[in-house]
C-alpha cells in the first residue's frame, strides 16, 4: 500500500478545499480492558525503529508502518508484511485514525515534534525516541500539547526503567550523598566541527522520499552527506542528545530540577548557562565543549552546578581531569556517564546502572545499586507506557517530565553558539539577556510543518 508523495498529497488536499488534511482534535475515547492489546502505528521503522518492529508485536498489535526510506524499512516490511505501509505520517493519521490508539516515533530528531504533535492532536498516545526534540521551543510545545490532549506519553530514556536507576534516585533523596552541589555529564567523543555544507546536488535515490525526509527543515538539494543528520545543528544535537538524554536523566530526577518549571511566576527562578568550546561552529558541533548550568535552589535542594563535557581536548581536558578526581578512579578507554558529588559522597551512573563512588583507584566494576524500596518497580519502559495508555499511572518518561528536561539540555546546545552567560526563565521559556540567543530557542519551519 504505497502512499502518494508529498506533492501529490498536497495537491489532493488542496483539491478537496482543505489545503492540508485536518486531523481530528478529539482524544481517543476507547477504554481498555486490563489485558486488551493496543493498536500501534510505527513511524520510522529503520535504524532505531527496528527495536520497536521487533519488540512491540510481542505484546501489542502493530496496525501501520510509516517511513520515508524504503531501503531502511526493508526489514520491517518483511517482518510485518500485512500491515499498511505509508510514506507520510499525516496521510496515515488521516486514513487510519479510527484504527490507531498510539504512535511510536523513531524518526530523526528534527522531525520528532512534527510527528508527535500531529499524533497527539489526533488524540493518540505517543512514545517518542530520545532526545525528545531538537529545540527548546519544540520541547515546550510537546509538553503543552500532551497536557491539553490528556494523552499518555513516554520518551525513550529506557535506563529510567531499571531498578538501579530508581534506587539511585531514592538514595539521593534519602541523603546518602549529603547536599549535592556538583553534577557532571560526560562523553569522550568530540564533535566533527564541519565547516561547510555538502557541495553540489546528487540524484535522489528511488527508495527515498527526500522532501518528506527534510520535513520542517529548509529545502535543499539532495546530497548523501545530509543523511548523516546528527552532525548538523539544523538536524540534531550530537552527543548531548545522543548520550546526555540518557545519562543526565538520573540527576534531573534525583535533584528535582524540574521543580523550577512549576514554581510561581513571581518567584522568578533563573538558570544561567555558559559554554566553552574549542571552536564556535553554528553549522556543526565543535571538537570539544564544556557547558555549565548554574541551577538555583528548589524544593529543599541547594543550588547545583551542572557541567556537561564531551571531547577530550581544549577546554574540556581540565574538566575530564576534575571528573576523574571526583569519581576516585581514572578513565580507561571510552567513557560515558554522569556523576553527582555531594558533601558525604558521590554517585556515578550510566543510563541503566548506578553505583556509589569509593575513593581510590581500581574497582573497575564497583557494586551496582539495585532494588528500589519506595518507588514502584518498572514494568519495562514500553510496559510502563502501555499501562499509562490504559489509564494507569503516568510513565517516568512522560513529556510532562522529559519536556522540561530536554529544554534544559537543548538550552546547552544554544549556549555553545554564544560567548557569554545566558539567563533562562524556565517558566516563560525564554532567554532574558540576549535577544539573538532567545530567538535560537526556536527555528523556522517550512509551510505545512508548523506546530
Amino acid at each position: 500500500m504505497r502512499q502518494p508523495n508529498r506533492r501529490q498529497f498536497l495537491r489532493g488536499a488542496a483539491a478537496a478545499g482543505a489545503g492540508l488534511v485536518i486531523l481530528s482534535n478529539s482524544r481517543s475515547a476507547h477504554s481498555f480492558a486490563a489485558n486488551e492489546k493496543l493498536n500501534i502505528a510505527l513511524v520510522g521503522v529503520g535504524g532505531r525503529g527496528r527495536w520497536y518492529v521487533d519488540g512491540v508485536p510481542r505484546s501489542q498489535n502493530v496496525v501501520a508502518l510509516c517511513d520515508v526510506n524504503e531501503s531502511k524499512a526493508t526489514y520491517a516490511y518483511k517482518a510485518l508484511p500485512d500491515q499498511p505501509k505509508f510514506h507520510d505520517y499525516r496521510v496515515m493519521l488521516d486514513r487510519m485514525s479510527k484504527e490507531i490508539d498510539a504512535v511510536f516515533v523513531a524518526v530523526p530528531d528534527f522531525t520528532h515534534a512534527a510527528v508527535a504533535v500531529a499524533a497527539m492532536r489526533a488524540g493518540k498516545h505517543v512514545f517518542c525516541e530520545k532526545p525528545l526534540t531538537r529545540t527548546v521551543h519544540e520541547a515546550r510545545v510537546m509538553r503543552d500539547v500532551a497536557r491539553q490532549q490528556k494523552v499518555a506519553t513516554q520518551t525513550g530514556n529506557q535506563g529510567s526503567a531499571s531498578d538501579s536507576f530508581r534506587r539511585g534516585v531514592e538514595m539521593v533523596e534519602e541523603g546518602a550523598l549529603g547536599e549535592v552541589t556538583e553534577w557532571y555529564g560526560f562523553n569522550a567523543d568530540g564533535g566533527p566541527n564541519l565547516r561547510e555544507t555538502p557541495r553540489g546536488a546528487q540524484n535522489v535515490p528511488e527508495y527515498l522520499q527526500w522532501d518528506l525526509w527534510l520535513g520542517p527543515a529548509a529545502y535543499r538539494d539532495f546530497h548523501a552527506q545530509w543523511l548523516n543528520w546528527p552532525v548538523w545543528r539544523e538536524f540534531g544535537s550530537y552527543q548531548l542528545g545522543n548520550w546526555g538524554a540518557h545519562t543526565c536523566f538520573l540527576g534531573w530526577n534525583a535533584l528535582r530540577v524540574g521543580a523550577l518549571w512549576n514554581m510561581p511566576a513571581d518567584s522568578k527562578p533563573r538558570i544561567r548557562v555558559r559554554a566553552e568550546v574549542s571552536d564556535v561552529n553554528r553549522l556543526s558541533f565543535p571538537g570539544s565543549q564544556v557547558i555549565r548550568w548554574r541551577i538555583p535552589a528548589r524544593e529543599g535542594m541547594p543550588p547545583v552546578d551542572f557541567t556537561w563535557v564531551n571531547g577530550q581536548r581544549g577546554p574540556a581536558q581540565a574538566v575530564w581531569n576534575q571528573i576523574a578526581e571526583r569519581r576516585g578512579r581514572k578513565f580507561t578507554g571510552w567513557a560515558n556517564g554522569a556523576l553527582m558529588v555531594g558533601s558525604k559522597g558521590a554517585m556515578e551512573n550510566i543510563s541503566t546502572e548506578c553505583w556509589l563512588v569509593q575513593q581510590g583507584e581500581g574497582q573497575d566494576k564497583p557494586q551496582i545499586i539495585t532494588g528500589p524500596r519506595r518507588l514502584p518497580r518498572s514494568r519495562g519502559h514500553e510496559g510502563d507506557f502501555y499501562q499509562a495508555c490504559r489509564g494507569g499511572i503516568s510513565a517516568w518518561g512522560s513529556f510532562e517530565n522529559t519536556g522540561p528536561f530536554w529544554e534544559l539540555m537543548a538550552l546547552g546546545v544554544v549556549a555553545t553558539m554564544f560567548d557569554e552567560e545566558l539567563e533562562f526563565d524556565p517558566i516563560e521559556c525564554r532567554i532574558t539577556n540576549n535577544a539573538e540567543a532567545d530567538a535560537a530557542l526556536n527555528s523556522p519551519r517550512r509551510k505545512g510543518w508548523e506546530l
